[in-house]
């Protein structure tokens, strides 16, 4: 197909597609979807060898939030039974960090539900952060509070914060659908915010919101323009009690299509497969390794993911091979430009990339023949252990 051979050389250059390009891959059919794979795992291959990231999520505070946004079952309002409680202290967060540590994870994902972090909040995962580095040597540590204030991104460097996450979500031109209570301009802030502070910018999107092809393209055109070093692709989770609850739009071969398209638009930076890869990819999860260098470990904020051990298993039985500690994420020119950032910032603790979770359940097309034809609501389950209770974590 000359359009996947196209996406390939354009890849391996580094160089952008076309927008027309870009909703071809969207466009292909269900019979050359593995061409499709095949053709991204190539451009992924090249910057990322067989290397898988594994990344750990602890939310820090559940539910409670003011913000509106469609997606989420922490959102205003919410009837959907999820867990609901303050901050964790430094202590308890630290122990749920060490348990996806222990499973393999390099990184942990530091989350509180709110429109963004007061200065106290920002004291408080300081003293987080602080404890985790301390107790596990050479661990990323990424931060993801909502929108930050001025001051508050080189506070969560000095910290010892590697990274900060804030998605787009969708494209500019639907936002207003999903979200009332603060705009996307709002988003792109924060994660300019971020970049300036020297910490490594993390940003991506949710599929699966009734967005059309061109949404998709927009939005991932628009993280490339950020130029985030990492991209964490969301698929909603439909969590009953949210204003989403009935979007069932993807199937495998839509999600893989997803992932390709980023993958040749963002070649040669980390994209993360987070929210509802076990709700939507199902079966077809180790396709997807072929496109995203990255996942999370078990639970999510909010909802289940499969067990941990599921996870390693699935990365050595299709042929990959988790990143370890000592290994640099990001290929080298993208590595050195990030070291040429911190090295501007005394003390900047820059990472090479981070975890989402906006997601849907708190991990988000118009596609006509693409929606499924039975949700799979059963696959859908409240998270009920780890942080915030008193049962063993998923790691």
């Amino acid at each position: 197909m000359d359009l996947l051979n196209t996406l390939v050389d354009k890849g391996l250059r580094r160089e952008l597609p076309t927008r027309e390009e870009a909703l071809a891959v969207l466009a292909t059919s269900d019979d050359d979807v593995l061409d499709v794979v095949a053709a991204a795992g190539k451009v992924r291959r090249q910057w990322f060898g067989r290397r898988v990231k594994l990344n750990y999520l602890v939310n820090l505070k559940s539910g409670l939030c003011p913000e509106d946004c469609s997606y989420c079952s922490q959102r205003l309002g919410s009837s959907t039974g999820i867990l609901k409680y303050s901050w964790l202290k430094p202590d308890e967060a630290s122990r749920a960090a060490a348990a996806g540590l222990a499973g393999g994870a390099k990184r942990v994902c530091l989350v509180a539900s709110g429109r963004g972090p007061t200065d106290r909040d920002v004291d408080r995962v300081a003293g987080t952060i602080k404890a985790i580095k301390e107790q596990n040597e050479g661990v990323e540590v990424c931060a993801c509070l909502g929108l930050l204030s001025d001051g508050q991104a080189e506070r969560l460097r000095e910290a010892g914060a590697d990274a900060y996450n804030h998605n787009l979500n969708t494209s500019e031109g639907t936002y207003g659908d999903i979200t009332t209570t603060h705009t996307y301009a709002d988003r792109v802030d924060t994660v300019n915010k971020a970049h300036a502070a020297g910490l490594s910018a993390c940003s991506g999107l949710i599929a699966g919101m009734g967005e059309t092809d061109e949404d998709l393209v927009d939005v991932v055109f628009s993280l490339r323009e950020l130029d985030p070093d990492s991209v964490p692709v969301n698929f909603l989770i439909p969590v009953e009690g949210t204003p989403l609850a009935k979007e069932w739009n993807l199937t495998p071969q839509r999600c893989l299509r997803i992932l390709a398209m980023v993958r040749f638009v963002c070649p040669d930076v980390e994209v993360r497969i987070a929210g509802g890869r076990e709700v939507h990819l199902r079966t077809m999860q180790p396709l997807a390794l072929h496109l995203a260098n990255s996942i999370f470990l078990g639970d999510y904020l909010t909802t289940e993911g499969q067990a941990g051990q599921a996870d390693l298993e699935m990365i050595a039985d299709a042929g990959f091979v988790v990143e370890g500690s000592d290994e640099t994420t990001l290929p080298r020119h993208r590595a050195e430009a990030r070291d040429a950032v911190c090295g501007s910032h005394a003390d900047a603790g820059c990472g090479s990339g981070c975890g989402s979770h906006e997601g849907s359940g708190s991990h988000p097309d118009v596609c006509g023949t693409d929606v499924a034809n039975e949700p799979r609501t059963d696959l859908v389950a409240v998270r009920r252990r780890g942080a915030g209770t008193d049962l063993a974590p998923n790691a």
